[in-house]
């Protein structure tokens, strides 16, 4: 079947697909023709680098969409990137929803405020911002300077006042457009200074608060003289805390990558107006053994994709792969020229190599950190392993609870901890079916006898050949066991383990009259934590933890228990019934709001249905709206 789809591959340029047994995406690329760019991975894999040959041991299929050019591949492949996170593509480590400011300009009296969303809605965005600090500072002082609306709500162009004035009036931070007290051309003046400030532009902003000072004070208006005099005074200051003035007023973004020992660190500061006024880095992951170039060239698809400003000029350190193309790309989104540089001499070549120096600085701090936190989770691996005297460290723990609330729904979950890291892969839910009251002991002992029958079942199935391992499979087992509790809770566990045939330590994690974990429960000793301050560390955090997701699955499980057990109580509501009301009212909420045309227009849902459903919910004034609708 691959062969067959080999030969048929189109010249066209395009992305490619790369697919594992399951269907997943592990990696996505773009290519000038698809047909010479995919062959490559199957005819020369030999000669490929480590990542490449590790990935396509896993490619099982892969799939081609044709594009009319080459950027519209690039463009293509950012979206399938950001949607689908390939196990194989560069990724940004740290890639959360970093704060911007926005300023809605759509509206009659726009708004300046925090916001981590992007959407198309007409408004002007400024950042991201790594330092939310930096972002609460910077509108701390737009509040200051710009008495703005700084509340919800909406004022159209005809309406009168609304309501009364809010604090912000009073107090003289905010000009009171809801109660007609403002024109609009004159807030929009304001915006229109907001954004100079926000563009970097402050040189500008300051010429024209001292022009509108002298003009208001020609014409004796002396309180906007002294409010224009208070904002230029305000400016002033900030602006003189601004030394980093490259003299020539251009906007860049100045680009540096620094690779470490185990990630890579990309470093961006902003140029606006020839002044730095943001830095911001990210680590990417998902770089091993790739060529800088491409790394650069990824993180600059990843990074502009969403921006919500490119600036006319990136200088870079190196220069990156497919140069001209995404320099076209860019110029495309932004609507003018946009141009990568690489300086050898000069400004612009001190100022990639300070972005460089900062980037280094981090990715150092970043391994020394690192460094310090593997050193103490060894040793909290150490003392744990020489305090109960087991042979070796335990590298692979895992953590059991109980949750049920007086013996209704409970659970069991489990929890792995791998060198004292957790690995969500390796978490496991449990419903509870032998216990129907409060019995913590005996929901540890049908937890951990499922558990390890199935890793068992695992263990033989893989030896037989029917089953590949994986790294979250049952049938690695730990080096060392701990549950939540005490005696009952530990010896319920180790009964369980000798009924499979299976000896591993078992240690029970004791707490305190506060809930917090104060000892270690093993061989009828019990361990005072105080005194093995990393140890006491690990095991809160492992309780922590096992409790935490114990806790939130039992909250699910209620949930939807409580949900089931009202629409069962309705006669003629039956399970694929029950299904389509709560699918289609997206919960048992709306469904309680809902009228009995709206239930009644369910899909599969009869006239008798609908009445009984709605019935059931509006006991009261039922009979009113069922005569009015046969009346």
């Amino acid at each position: 079947m691959l062969k067959e789809k080999l030969d048929n591959l189109p010249k066209q340029p395009g992305v490619y697909i790369m697919k594992n047994k399951k269907r997943e995406t592990i990696y996505v690329g773009k290519a000038r023709s698809l047909r010479n760019r995919v062959r490559q991975y199957f005819t020369t894999a030999g000669q490929a680098t480590p990542k490449v040959r590790a990935m396509m041991q896993h490619v099982t299929d892969f799939e081609t969409i044709i594009t009319d050019t080459e950027v519209e591949a690039l463009i293509l492949e950012c979206n399938l990137i950001k949607e689908n996170r390939p196990k194989y593509n560069v990724l940004l480590r740290d890639d959360k929803s970093y704060p911007y400011i926005k300023i809605t300009h759509k509206e009659s009296f726009p708004r300046v405020f925090k916001t981590r969303q992007i959407t198309k809605d007409g408004s002007r965005y400024f950042g991201p911002y790594t330092d939310v600090g930096a972002l609460n500072e910077t509108l701390e002082l737009i509040r200051q300077l710009f008495p703005i609306k700084q509340c919800n709500k909406k004022i159209s162009k005809n309406s009168g006042k609304i309501d009364r004035p809010c604090l912000n009036f009073h107090l003289r931070q905010c000009l009171g457009p809801c109660q007609g007290k403002v024109h609009k051309e004159e807030y929009q003046e304001m915006i229109r200074q907001v954004t100079l400030l926000l563009d970097g532009k402050e040189n500008k902003l300051l010429n024209e608060l001292e022009q509108k000072m002298k003009q208001a004070a020609e014409k004796m208006q002396f309180e906007k003289a002294a409010l224009f005099r208070d904002q230029w005074s305000a400016l002033q200051k900030v602006t003189e805390k601004q030394k980093m003035d490259r003299g020539k007023a251009l906007d860049q973004d100045v680009i540096a990558l620094v690779r470490g020992n185990q990630e890579s660190c990309v470093q961006v500061f902003s140029v606006r107006d020839g002044k730095i006024i943001n830095q911001h880095h990210h680590f990417l992951k998902g770089e091993e053994q790739e060529e800088s170039s491409k790394i650069l060239a990824s993180f600059l698809k990843l990074y502009y994709d969403n921006a919500p400003y490119i600036p006319m000029e990136l200088l870079m350190a190196e220069e990156p792969a497919d140069k001209e193309l995404i320099e076209h790309w860019l110029t495309e989104k932004k609507g003018r020229k946009t141009n990568i540089k690489t300086p050898q001499r000069g400004e612009k070549r001190k100022l990639v190599e300070l972005v460089q120096k900062n980037a280094n600085i981090l990715i150092e701090q970043r391994e020394k950190t690192r460094r310090k936190k593997e050193s103490e989770r060894i040793q909290a691996l150490q003392e744990i392993a020489g305090t109960i005297k087991l042979q070796q460290p335990p590298l692979l723990i895992e953590a059991i609870d109980i949750s049920t609330t007086a013996g209704t729904e409970p659970v069991g979950v489990m929890v792995v901890f791998k060198e004292g890291i957790p690995c969500k892969s390796g978490y496991r839910r449990f419903k509870i079916r032998s216990v129907t009251t409060p019995d913590d002991p005996g929901s540890i002992y049908e937890v951990v006898k499922r558990r390890f029958q199935r890793g068992l079942k695992e263990a033989q199935e893989i030896a037989d050949g029917k089953k590949e391992i994986d790294t979250s499979s049952f049938a690695y087992f730990p080096d060392l066991l701990l549950v939540d509790g005490g005696v009952g809770q530990v010896s319920a566990a180790l009964r369980a383990l000798k009924e499979c045939g299976v000896s591993i330590p078992v240690a029970g994690m004791v707490k305190d009259d506060r809930h917090r974990t104060s000892a270690l429960l093993y061989d009828g000793t019990k361990y005072d934590l105080r005194n093995y301050k990393e140890t006491w560390r690990l095991l809160s955090k492992i309780q922590d933890e096992v409790h935490r997701f114990a806790v939130d699955f039992h909250r699910q499980r209620r949930s939807k228990a409580l949900t089931e057990s009202e629409l069962d109580s309705i006669a003629g509501i039956g399970e694929k019934s029950r299904h389509r009301l709560l699918e289609h009212f997206k919960g048992i909420q709306n469904l309680k709001k809902a009228t009995y045309d709206e239930i009644k227009a369910v899909e599969g849902i009869n006239n008798k249905q609908a009445e009984a459903v709605y019935h059931y919910f509006h006991k009261n004034d039922y009979n009113d709206e069922k005569e009015v609708k046969q009346g």
